[in-house]
């Protein structure tokens, strides 16, 4: 089955008023050079209703970096309700990015509830995964994978991921400059699409699973040339216009 391409922007903690309003201007005028994917930036929640009126009539989409796994609002000072997300323009959000994981402790159960209120609230989840280098060396990536991939499943259900995204991120590339091989992503995609599959077989094959960890213009073409790999979670690179719409044109040309 064919999947159409997804080229994410995660900015992480970058920008401010004017470098976002530059980067989008440039991002507008070149999208529509790219018909045959879809294009998501996800700067951070303050700048999110400045970026999206900028984006108002542009095919780019709009999504969050993050959310709280409650699903009303109420006295949870600081977080940001999934209906507020909806309210300034957001489609998607992330959940489960590794330096949530790392940083501030999100486990799996948190992640899962996370990716639970993002579809209640009408969001489509971008379930992050992966392995430390760690992990990696002790041949323990499927296990980690399996095991963060089932915490969803257990907790929402196959069905879920009909409107769902997965990105595949090894923590060990991730800022790195280090990049798994095509043959890697590959594998490890591969798994992620067999593990739903078990359960699935019809959405496993139509879920968008995305590549992130120090994608870049130069090794893009090679990423998404593999058959299970559709499109990229870009994080430094997205923040550079030219890197970014090169990016997306190694999607475009995936999707021919």
């Amino acid at each position: 089955m064919a999947r159409r391409a997804l080229v994410a922007g995660n900015w992480k903690m970058n920008g401010s008023r004017d470098s976002n309003a530059s980067l989008i201007h440039d991002i507008v005028l070149d999208v529509r050079k790219y018909p045959d994917i879809d294009v998501l930036v996800c700067p951070p929640a303050i700048y999110l209703e400045s970026v999206g009126r900028q984006l108002e009539g542009s095919p780019v989409q709009l999504g969050g970096q993050n959310l709280c796994e409650q699903e009303k609002p109420g006295a949870f000072t600081g977080e940001i309700h999934g209906g507020m997300l909806r309210d300034v323009g957001c489609s998607h959000v992330i959940v489960g990015h590794s330096e949530r994981r790392a940083l501030y402790g999100e486990g799996d159960d948190r992640v899962a509830a996370k990716f639970r209120t993002a579809q209640i609230c009408g969001l489509i989840p971008i379930l992050c995964v992966g392995e430390s280098l760690a992990e990696r060396e002790n041949g323990q990536t499927e296990s980690v994978l399996a095991r963060q991939l089932q915490a969803v499943l257990d907790r929402c259900g196959i069905e879920a991921f009909r409107r769902a995204v997965i990105a595949y991120e090894p923590v060990w590339a991730i800022g790195t400059g280090r990049t798994a091989t095509p043959e890697q992503a590959q594998q490890a995609h591969a798994f992620l699409r067999d593990r739903l599959a078990r359960s699935d077989a019809k959405i496993a094959s139509s879920v968008r699973i995305l590549y992130g960890g120090s994608v870049k213009a130069e090794n893009a073409g090679a990423l998404f040339g593999c058959p299970d790999v559709d499109g990229g979670l870009i994080g430094g690179a997205s923040l550079k216009s030219v890197e970014f719409m090169a990016i997306c044109a190694a999607a475009q040309a995936r999707s021919k």
